[in-house]
C-alpha cells in the first residue's frame, strides 16, 4: 500500500518537478540578448527600438505565448513606412522578468504605462496588439483613447469567453488546475509548435526560438496565469468604449485560423462598426509573421 502511494505521489511531483529545474533566466542570458533592459515598477522589462531614429511611434504587444521576437518580420516592414518600432516582452515570457501576481489587464498595462514613460514616449502612438496582445491593446486604448493615433490588431484574444476544454479546467480549478496544466499544455504547445517547422515565417529561426522558450522556468505559470487573469473574460466593453471614443481601428484575421475564428470579425463589428477589418485566405494563427506582406499591406490600405 505504501509502495502505491509514494508512487501516486511521485507521479504527480514530476511535472513540478519538471518545471522547478527548467533553467531561468540569468545575467549571461540577457548578455546575449538584443535590444535593452528596463527596470520598471514590476520587474525588469526587455525591449528594443528598431527602425529609423525619428517618426511616428508603433508599439508591438506580442501574445500568449511567442515573445517579442514575432515582430522581427513585421517591424522592417513597419520602419519602411516611417514608424520607430518599439518591441517588448511581456512579464514571464523573453527576456523580461517572472514577476509574481496575477496577471489581469491591469497587470500588463502597468508595464506599458511604465515602459513608454522609461522611454519617454509622450506623443499618441500606433498600437499594434497581437492575439492576447490585442486584448492589451485594447484595454490600453480604452483607457487613452488620446494617447493611441490608430488600433491595430491581429487575431485579436477578448473576442469570445473560453468555456470548455482543459484550459477551462485548468483555469479554474486551483493546485489540481495547476497540475494538469503543467502536465499537458507543455506537450501541447511543443506538437503545435513542431507541426509548423518548415513553414515560411518573416522571422529566422522561429520554431528554433519558441521550443527554447518553453525550456525556461517561469514561462508556463505566467500563461496559466494570463489565462486566469486577462483572458478571463471578454473585451467587450474595452472595443465599445474605442468605438465611442472614434479610434481608428484595424482589424486583421486569418481565415483558416483555429484559435481566434474568422467568427469573431462579426462580433467585432456588433462592438465597434466603425473598425475596418481585413483577412488574409490563407492566413492561420501566425499571421504576423507567416503572412508579414499581407498584414502590412492591410495596414497600408487602412492609412489610405
Amino acid at each position: 500500500m505504501m509502495w502505491a502511494i509514494l508512487i501516486v505521489l511521485g507521479v504527480i511531483a514530476i511535472p513540478l518537478t519538471i518545471e522547478w529545474t527548467r533553467k531561468g533566466i540569468t545575467d549571461a542570458d540577457r548578455a546575449k540578448a538584443s535590444g535593452q533592459f528596463a527596470l520598471l515598477s514590476q520587474g525588469t522589462t526587455h525591449f528594443e527600438w528598431l527602425g529609423p531614429d525619428r517618426g511616428p511611434v508603433a508599439v508591438c504587444i506580442h501574445g500568449l505565448t511567442t515573445p517579442s521576437f514575432v515582430w522581427y518580420g513585421m517591424a522592417k516592414g513597419l520602419a519602411l513606412l516611417g514608424f520607430r518600432v518599439l518591441i517588448y516582452d511581456l512579464y514571464g515570457r523573453g527576456y523580461s522578468d517572472r514577476v509574481q501576481g496575477s496577471q489581469t489587464a491591469d497587470f500588463f498595462d502597468q508595464q506599458l504605462v511604465d515602459l513608454l514613460a522609461h522611454e519617454s514616449v509622450t506623443e499618441p502612438v500606433t498600437l499594434l496588439g497581437y492575439s492576447m496582445g490585442g486584448a492589451i491593446a485594447a484595454h490600453f486604448a480604452a483607457r487613452r483613447p488620446q494617447s493611441v493615433t490608430q488600433l491595430i490588431l491581429l487575431a485579436p484574444a477578448g473576442m469570445f469567453k473560453l468555456e470548455s476544454g482543459k484550459l477551462m479546467f485548468a483555469r479554474d480549478l486551483r493546485l489540481i488546475g495547476d497540475w494538469v496544466f503543467l502536465a499537458t499544455y507543455p506537450w501541447i504547445l511543443r506538437r503545435g509548435i513542431s507541426k509548423e517547422a518548415g513553414a515560411p515565417s518573416s522571422v529566422d529561426d522561429i520554431c528554433d526560438l519558441q521550443h527554447a522558450e518553453t525550456a525556461r522556468r517561469g514561462f508556463f505559470p505566467a500563461v496559466l496565469s494570463s489565462l486566469r487573469g486577462l483572458l478571463r473574460d471578454t473585451c467587450e466593453d474595452q472595443h465599445k468604449a474605442i468605438a465611442a471614443a472614434g479610434v481608428p481601428v484595424l482589424a486583421v484575421w486569418g481565415a483558416q485560423d483555429d484559435v481566434i475564428l474568422l467568427t469573431c470579425q462579426d462580433t467585432l463589428t456588433a462592438w465597434n462598426p466603425a473598425a475596418q477589418q481585413a483577412v488574409i485566405p490563407e492566413a492561420a494563427h501566425g499571421l504576423p509573421h507567416t503572412h508579414t506582406d499581407a498584414v502590412l499591406d492591410a495596414i497600408r490600405a487602412s492609412r489610405g
